[in-house]
């Protein structure tokens, strides 16, 4: 636990000392979200109120690596242009010893409420609060403390809620693992977000069709979108299966009815978000425009993070871009908000054979492909795109092991919409059908998009501004 004063004098001592490493550091990302320094993980709280869009997320700012976490906070008025500001949430009470961890925000009455979980650790064990806290309108924090115990028949792997009006009433889900180590999302009702009511499991290993499905389910979230319920959520546990569950840890969804007279829900089959190598804790909002908004973490609890080679300046990880969510045939749809064309600069459109087009400067970058499958796109040293008659295949050299590692999606690929960082990589299939999300340490010498191959393709490609 900190002291406030303490805690921010030691955050900004740590930025004095690791500013000239950041500001140098060739991987930092032009235009996507990272923390200032140290590790950021889970977004957090997102929220639009006012013309700001509020984006918390797990922070460690001392240490590359997963310690005790506070909830950085950033705004932005455009989704492209982010303002840092101090800490919201430091872990200086009882109740979250061992970390603020993850937790949602809401609108009322014309405040910001953010719900988080107090991560607490004993010698043999562990437990959780579901905590409470309002967001002055100076940046400041007012904690209320605990509204949600541990609930009978959980291990302490009890966290992230996510909550949301309906009706008269406020519901609550959150990630859980039973006592039998099954993952599970359970929730709760409140009529004024202090006093909760456990409805029971919502879904889970072992309900609702599911089978055994992982030992542990994180960041859930729950809305409405043309019509349905769909749940977020990630499970952990899940062994992989042909080409689904590939990574370590999974993200995705079910599409489904929240039947709140009966607290029941049921629903589809559970749906893969992002077929990448780096995508976890995705959360969502609605904005003041009626866009539902995804975030997501461009990374991966306990792979590969000890290796990655911006540890030595400071820093790790990155969010997603923030992405619109549509319904369409029963899966959701992924697409870039509109903001981002505002980075824009530098057209250039060529049709031929991919042999024939030249190479183009990769960092920053956006594409364009469509045309015949049988071509090759090729990042640097690092990042291949392999497009046939089956699908895509995205592969990709592990800056741990230097080998060669691929995802795979299969399909016809009409339209590819790539958005190229400093360090990463997101593929838009047909309109956001499909998505893959990467991380990639190219060679600094080597900063080239090239094509191969015999197919004639159009393009369209695009500087993107810092």
């Amino acid at each position: 636990m900190y002291k406030k004063e303490q805690y921010y004098q030691k955050v900004i001592t740590s930025l004095l000392n690791g500013m000239h490493f950041l500001e140098a550091d060739y991987y930092r990302p032009q235009w996507h979200v990272s923390a200032p320094i140290g590790l950021l993980n889970d977004p957090n709280g997102l929220v639009h109120h006012k013309g700001n869009y509020h984006l918390f997320y797990q922070w460690n700012p001392f240490s590359c690596e997963h310690g005790i976490k506070a909830w950085g906070h950033m705004i932005s008025k455009d989704l492209v242009s982010w303002k840092h500001l101090f800490p919201a949430l430091i872990p200086e009470e009882e109740y979250e010893s061992h970390g603020c961890y993850s937790g949602s925000a809401i609108v009322v009455n014309d405040q910001i409420k953010l719900f988080y979980t107090g991560n607490v650790k004993f010698k043999k064990g562990r437990t959780a609060y579901q905590c409470l806290a309002l967001l002055n309108s100076d940046g400041s924090v007012q904690k209320l403390g605990p509204v949600i115990s541990l609930p009978k028949g959980y291990t302490g792997h009890v966290r992230d809620p996510k909550v949301w009006r309906y009706g008269e009433n406020y519901y609550v889900v959150l990630g859980a693992q039973d006592i039998h180590k099954q993952g599970k999302v359970i929730w709760y009702r409140s009529s004024d977000l202090e006093n909760w009511i456990f409805l029971g499991e919502l879904a889970g290993s072992r309900l609702n069709g599911f089978g055994d499905f992982g030992y542990m389910w994180e960041c859930p979230d729950l809305f409405h979108l043309k019509g349905k319920d769909v749940l977020l959520f990630c499970p952990q546990g899940l062994t992989k299966q042909y080409e689904c569950f590939a990574n370590l840890f999974q993200a995705g969804y079910v599409i489904g009815k929240l039947n709140y007279q009966t607290n029941s829900y049921q629903h589809g089959a559970f749906q893969e978000l992002d077929l990448g190598f780096d995508f976890y804790a995705p959360q969502t909002m609605e904005d003041e425009q009626g866009r539902r908004i995804l975030i997501g973490w461009m990374g991966l609890p306990d792979e590969n993070e000890a290796y990655h080679p911006t540890i030595k300046s400071g820093w790790i990880h990155q969010m997603t871009c923030p992405r619109v969510l549509t319904l369409n045939n029963g899966k959701l749809c992924q697409q870039p908000v509109d903001e981002l064309k505002n980075l824009r600069s530098d057209k250039i459109e060529s049709s031929s054979i991919a042999n024939d087009i030249p190479s183009f400067p990769m960092i920053s970058s956006e594409m364009i492909v469509k045309g015949e499958a049988n071509y090759q796109i090729k990042l640097s040293d690092v990042i291949l795109i392999e497009v046939n008659n089956i699908g895509l295949i995205l592969k990709r050299k592990n800056w741990r092991t230097h080998s060669w590692e691929s995802r795979t999606w299969q399909g016809t690929l009409d339209e590819l919409h790539v958005l190229i960082d400093r360090s990463s990589i997101e593929l838009f299939i047909n309109n956001g059908d499909a998505v893959l999300s990467s991380r990639f340490f190219s060679n600094k010498e080597s900063t080239n998009i090239s094509f191969n191959g015999e197919a004639m393709i159009h393009l369209i490609y695009w500087k993107l501004s810092k």
